[in-house]
């Protein structure tokens, strides 16, 4: 093996990346801890976080802890939510909830296979998604839904610090939804709400391999990390925070607005 071989291979295998699930964490209700619950769990499985670890966390776990939820028996829907829920043929008081976590409504349809039809709307924080993000899926009680938090950045910037405070260590954060995409099927995670990653890794001016200048090369660093603790992060099985290890990222101050699209590069409006 020629010298070059052998440094362009040794290269290779250096580049790698641990990602673990957090196990046996609990069931959140309002008002719990979710970084001491994270602390707890991590002890009892051995693990710790180490410097430029970066966790992926469901924001449901988020959601959950900081009560952002609605019971349908409390909700009254408008008239605007009543015509609308006939429409696509949901729940009117789910509409309802829809409507008050939305800044607009973009498309609704229900098509003749469909028991519900669908709202694409744009979410009071920038994201265009279907039903403003408002789920029941792991609610823990029949008619629950939960919603996005209110300040997603907030969310994961404040645990950040209570978990880099514990480790006496420098880390990362990302919460996570599940989206579907524009043009192509089924739905994958991505970040709602960073603390201290970049939401985008520029790479204008760069080189790719084989010496091209890179002039709009972006990667979404924090929806890549997003995804791939899809991979772990299974519906049914209660799993909702991933350990990102041994991967290259610069700390920095970012916020998640930084990779909702600008309304005046929008091609689609």
């Amino acid at each position: 093996m020629s010298e070059l071989a052998y440094l362009e291979e040794s290269a290779f295998q250096t580049r790698s990346m641990t990602m673990f699930a957090v196990n046996n964490l609990p069931d959140f209700t309002p008002g719990m801890a979710l970084g001491a619950e994270i602390i707890n769990a991590l002890t009892a499985q051995g693990e710790s976080l180490q410097r430029g670890d970066i966790l992926v966390i469901a924001h449901k776990a988020v959601s959950k802890c900081e009560g952002a939820m609605y019971d349908l028996d409390d909700v009254t829907p408008t008239d605007e939510a009543m015509t609308l829920a006939r429409e696509v043929n949901k729940d009117p008081r789910k509409v309802e909830v829809i409507l008050r976590q939305s800044s607009r409504i973009l498309r609704h349809i229900k098509r003749p296979n469909q028991d519900e039809g669908i709202i694409i709307a744009e979410h009071k924080l920038g994201f265009i998604c279907a039903n403003a993000a408002v789920d029941e899926s792991n609610a823990d009680r029949p008619g629950r839904l939960i919603t996005l938090p209110d300040d997603p950045d907030n969310s994961a910037q404040q645990l950040c610090t209570e978990l880099e405070d514990y480790y006496h260590t420098e880390l990362g954060l990302v919460i996570s939804d599940t989206f579907g995409r524009p043009w192509r099927m089924g739905q994958t995670n991505v970040a709602i709400g960073v603390a201290n990653v970049p939401t985008i890794k520029t790479l204008f001016g760069e080189n790719d391999a084989w010496g091209r200048p890179l002039k709009v090369t972006a990667p979404a660093f924090a929806d890549e990390l997003a995804a791939a603790s899809g991979l772990l992060m299974d519906k049914d099985a209660k799993c909702p925070v991933m350990i990102f290890r041994g991967l290259d990222w610069t700390r920095q101050h970012s916020h998640i607005s930084q990779i909702i699209r600008p309304k005046q590069e929008d091609l689609f409006r």
